[in-house]
Parts: structure tokens; C-alpha cells; sequence
């Protein structure tokens, strides 16, 4: 939960330094970007289930 907590702040911080010097946001439209993290999230827990299969 802490990981959590600690990510939420560095992207408020990073946010709000990027909106201070009037720069667009480091990261793509909403829906979008969170469909990206949450797809690359299920694949790298998908090749960790099936890997073990594949090697002994």
C-alpha cells in the first residue's frame, strides 16, 4: 500500500511541475493510457503464469 501511496505523490508532484512550466502532460489520454498500463500489467502476470510451463 505504501508502493501505492508513493506513486500517487510522484505523479502529483510530476503533474504539478509540468503544469507550472506550462508543459503538456507526460502521459497519453486517460482511457487510453490506463487500458496501455493495465494491458502491459496483465501480460507480464500472464507470461509469469504460463512460463513455468514452458520450462522445467
Amino acid at each position: 500500500m505504501q508502493e501505492v501511496i508513493l506513486a500517487i505523490i510522484a505523479g502529483l508532484v510530476v503533474g504539478f511541475i509540468f503544469a507550472l512550466i506550462k508543459l503538456p502532460i507526460p502521459a497519453p489520454p486517460a482511457l487510453p493510457g490506463i487500458a496501455g498500463i493495465v494491458g502491459i500489467y496483465l501480460g507480464y502476470k500472464l507470461l509469469q503464469w504460463v512460463l513455468p510451463y514452458f520450462t522445467s
